[in-house]
């Protein structure tokens, strides 16, 4: 399946920014799965490339006039369901055992996800059924500070959250995981934002798990950055100084390409 994607992120200030520093992860790659066939990043602003430890191809904007207003647009084309290619790990995969202040695990989420314990990473999808019937998909209960034992304890939240919660479990059970941001497309066309997800390590290769779907990340998912948790994934990050009250947009349009 070929997709078409637009990105839009719109960043609103009611007084002038003197200087911001932006970190994109809003690019793309080849590669598990998918072929980037072509994509296009535009902004005002300096941009330089780079990748993180993570592998991830990032960007840095820096914006050092005044201004009121910055638009980030992403798009291109992005075949999935390709012959997938060998993990290019940068990493040793343990460090996707490390926790994080996002993914902490707690005493009830031990309880909860116990009775996986000696299961491999492909059997996690029960666990998947499991938090999907204690955390139901809400928006506005949490937000991006909200770690994975909170969610689990107001038993709501959004695709950030699940992913959390069910790296925090894997972590637990001794399987490495990781947090995975990018695309997801519908036919119907609803979900138009980013979408998170994640991977648990079955000894060779990553296993996909789209807890807020109920299902393993397939052909309709594109991803664009992975890490420890929601902040070293998150598409958009940084530092501004001035601006007082910020209003933040952010827009993306999938559609399957006819071939």
């Amino acid at each position: 399946m070929k997709l078409h994607i637009e990105h839009l992120t719109r960043y609103r200030y009611d007084q002038p920014v003197s200087h911001t520093i932006q970190h994109l992860r809003l690019t793309p790659q080849s590669g598990l799965g998918q072929t980037v066939h072509r994509w296009n990043l535009k902004t005002r602003g300096r941009i330089s490339a780079q990748r993180d430890s993570y592998g991830n191809l990032t960007h840095t904007l820096v914006l050092p006039e005044k201004h009121n207003e910055i638009e980030i647009f992403a798009s291109g084309e992005v075949e999935t369901n390709c012959n997938p290619l060998p993990a290019q790990e940068t990493l040793p995969v343990a460090i996707f055992l490390r926790t994080t202040t996002l993914t902490a695990i707690s005493p009830e989420l031990i309880e909860f996800c116990g009775t996986y314990r000696g299961q491999a990473a492909q059997q996690m999808d029960g666990l998947v059924t499991d938090i999907l019937a204690r955390v139901s998909y809400v928006r506005g209960i949490t937000d991006v500070q909200t770690t994975a034992a909170n969610a689990f304890s107001k038993g709501a939240g959004v695709c950030q959250d699940h992913a959390h919660i069910f790296i925090a479990c894997c972590r637990s059970l001794g399987i490495p995981a990781r947090y995975v941001s990018g695309y997801l497309f519908t036919t119907d066309g609803s979900l138009c934002e980013s979408h998170a997800w994640a991977d648990a390590w079955d000894g060779d290769r990553w296993v996909s798990y789209d807890v807020s779907n109920g299902q393993r990340a397939h052909g309709i998912h594109v991803r664009v950055a992975h890490g420890l948790d929601y902040r070293d994934a998150c598409p958009v990050a940084g530092v501004r100084r001035g601006g007082g009250n910020e209003q933040m947009l952010a827009s993306v349009q999938i559609s399957q390409v006819q071939q």
